[in-house]
């Protein structure tokens, strides 16, 4: 099975089978589990100092903090998953 990288920004991927969920930061909830997530070292923050823009789940429960906008992130990754179905 090939692994599709989802573009998460300056140069980082994550493998887009592996993602859960794709949300925006902006709720008090996702604001709890980035905190979880920071204290249970399983936050990861690409970043590189802007704006949170996109939350990312994965299946291990890591939690992925992008600059690039939610509907970006999204629409990239329909596109690749169009791709898997090929």
């Amino acid at each position: 099975m090939e692994q599709l990288l989802l573009n998460l920004g300056f140069g980082n991927t994550v493998v887009a089978q592996k993602v859960v969920a794709i949300l925006s930061p902006s709720s008090s909830p996702m604001k709890r589990v980035k905190d979880e997530a920071k204290q249970e070292k399983r936050l990861l923050d690409v970043t590189h100092g802007r704006k949170t823009r996109a939350v990312i789940i994965t299946e291990s429960n890591h939690v992925i903090l992008s600059s690039k906008h939610t509907e970006t992130v999204s629409s990239n990754y329909e596109s690749l998953m169009g791709q898997e179905e090929k």
